[in-house]
């Protein structure tokens, strides 16, 4: 279903700095499709892959081809938002033997306005037991799996917890809890999305007058050590001691700080138009 088969596993294990061989850090891992696989491929993706939309922002079409994916995440070592990053992991894990499916989940995570569903999210099931995984939620998101077949079980990552806690009509939420803040993140059906769901979801979200994604810079890094996102032109600092850091970046100052804080290096054209469309944010 993912295209796993499409997919250069060797490049992309080397993008996110584990190799054929399972190494990353000196540990050695065989890559079997086991939880410990599953949570080092997780985490190992979301530290080196970042979230950003910048191709939405410059006006660019959003392919999810696996093929695409590739070339722009791993060969490009570009970024990419939720369809993206779930894409190009779900066809890494289907690669590696894991069973995974799709979903499409309810962003919660800007108060009681009802939103559409417009996120993408993964469920990876190991040894008959289904994980939420996802990549693509930036900086408040998990960046490792969260349990799903016990409901309101906590799990503890870096500065938060999280959980996924059933409500009426087998709705899912997941939930974070960070310095004594509860806050649902998206909520989502056991109903499967597949590839082609994504497509509708993706066109909305890249190209609807009311996507949040359109016409401003989005770039974010979950982590255990510290979360950082650029939305607009403030950039913010999340630590695990509870210290937050902001500052307003400058135009003249964007390009640089998209590679030396995110690891992000565009086209002289797209660097060109990002300032200009960044000089005209408010």
């Amino acid at each position: 279903m993912w295209s796993g088969d499409e997919l250069d596993l060797d490049a992309y294990l080397a993008r996110i700095g584990i190799g054929r061989g399972g190494t990353r850090g000196g540990e050695e891992r065989d890559l079997r499709p086991d939880l410990a696989t599953l949570y080092a491929v997780h985490r190992a993706h979301i530290a080196a892959i970042p979230f950003e939309s910048l191709d939405v922002t410059l006006g660019r079409p959003v392919a999810l081809e696996v093929k695409s994916l590739q070339d722009k995440l791993v060969h490009r070592r570009r970024g990419g938002y939720c369809y993206e990053q779930n894409s190009l992991l779900a066809a890494a894990l289907q690669r590696i033997g894991f069973e995974v499916s799709g979903r499409g989940a309810r962003n919660r995570s800007r108060g009681d306005t009802l939103l559409p569903v417009t996120h993408a999210v993964l469920v990876v099931t190991v040894a008959g037991e289904p994980w939420l995984c996802d990549a693509g939620f930036g900086h408040p998101g998990p960046f490792e799996p969260v349990p799903l077949a016990r409901p309101g079980v906590e799990v503890r990552q870096g500065d938060s917890t999280y959980a996924v806690h059933r409500e009426e009509g087998d709705v899912l939420v997941l939930r974070r809890s960070c310095e004594g803040i509860r806050q649902d993140l998206y909520a989502f059906t056991p109903q499967p999305y597949h590839p082609v769901d994504y497509v509708v979801l993706n066109h909305y979200s890249s190209s609807h007058p009311r996507s949040a994604f359109l016409g401003k810079v989005i770039v974010q890094r979950p982590g255990e050590d510290v979360r950082v996102a650029l939305l607009g032109r403030e950039l913010t600092r999340w630590y695990p001691d509870g210290r937050v850091e902001r500052e307003i970046v400058a135009p003249e100052e964007l390009i640089a700080l998209l590679d030396h804080e995110f690891g992000l290096r565009l086209s002289e054209r797209d660097e060109a138009d990002l300032v200009r469309i960044f000089r005209a944010e408010d």
